[in-house]
């Protein structure tokens, strides 16, 4: 019996031994697996990369919500209370010229007051509208430099440089192309803004706040 109780601790010892026994010690490693030099990093050490989101405006559909909307983002990232370096105000950067055609005088109440800020906006586009009725009517549907026409590019390029420029872009077939102090001109209103359905603004004469 004692043999027997022996024998069996032996056994237990040997199996305890081997199980420390590296067993992957004697496999032969694929040449191609192998590492015989440190790997090259590629990505340079201690460098931030920054990489470039294209921000684009929300999508609010192509009625005069989702108009009003892209022309202020593309204008002032849809701020209210900004003021550029050339004193243009608010979500839409009205000039002081401008607001005081809509009947605004208090430019500090203007740029405080976001639901005087829409108003003033849908004020101009009224305004606008009727002074370019006769060539919306006449230049919608055509081409110029390659770019269709369209009644919502034209308002856009308004609000960008006046009625009365657009009207000499129309009217020039491109030749003449005011451009804004950032250097956008009236062309790439037309084409960025073109395709807006604002067929219920109505036209106003002399509209005010």
């Amino acid at each position: 019996m004692r043999r027997c109780i022996i024998f069996f601790c032996s056994l237990i010892m040997l199996l305890i031994f081997a199980s420390f026994v590296d067993l992957t010690s004697n496999q032969v490693v694929p040449r191609t697996l192998k590492v015989n030099e440190p790997t090259e990093v590629l990505f340079p050490k201690d460098e931030t990369v920054v990489v470039p989101i294209e921000v684009s405006p929300p999508f609010l559909g192509t009625y005069f919500n989702g108009f009003k909307e892209a022309l202020a983002f593309k204008e002032s990232s849809g701020n209210y209370f900004v003021t550029n370096t050339l004193g243009y105000l608010g979500k839409y950067q009205f000039g002081v010229g401008t607001l005081k055609l809509v009947g605004i005088s208090n430019t500090s109440k203007f740029l405080n007051d976001p639901i005087l800020q829409e108003k003033a906006f849908e004020t101009n586009i009224a305004r606008n509208k009727w002074i370019m009725r006769r060539d919306i009517e006449r230049f919608v549907g055509k081409r110029i430099k390659g770019v269709q026409i369209t009644e919502s590019g034209m308002l856009a390029a308004a609000h960008l440089a006046g009625p009365g420029n657009v009207m000499k872009y129309l009217r020039s077939y491109g030749r003449v192309n005011t451009k804004d102090a950032y250097g956008t001109s009236i062309d790439k209103y037309i084409k960025k803004f073109s395709g807006y359905d604002l067929s219920f603004v109505s036209a106003e004469r002399n509209p005010k706040i």
